[in-house]
């Protein structure tokens, strides 16, 4: 009995041990694929964002505390998840142009 336990059982267990490991293995690139497809997608909207926003203010010749605020609010995560490029060298585009304390709405009341 013992050698048949031995035999055939034990090169289940193994069998079973093996294929929940190659599954678990398959899950885990699935879920880092998907994470690495999310991340791209995140990085894609931010940098659109991004080059949106510079090119207004850069058109626009200055930007508000405001706008530098939200400027660093969508760069910080940008480039945490290895964005570069255009959207690093438009923000510091950005940070170049004069800074008012005006907001946008004041800026209307004006003209």
């Amino acid at each position: 009995m013992v050698d048949f336990i031995l035999k055939y059982w034990i090169q289940e267990l193994f069998a079973l041990v093996i294929a929940v490991i190659t599954w678990l293995w398959r899950a885990l690139l699935r879920r880092k694929q998907e994470n690495d497809e999310i991340k791209e997608g995140m990085m894609a909207l931010l940098h659109d964002r991004i080059y949106q926003a510079c090119s207004f203010f850069l058109k626009r010749g200055w930007c508000s505390l405001e706008d530098r605020s939200n400027l660093e609010y969508l760069y910080t995560p940008y480039k945490a998840i290895g964005g570069n490029g255009t959207g690093e060298s438009l923000y510091k585009k950005c940070l170049e142009l004069p800074l008012t304390a005006e907001t946008a709405d004041e800026k209307k009341e004006e003209g």
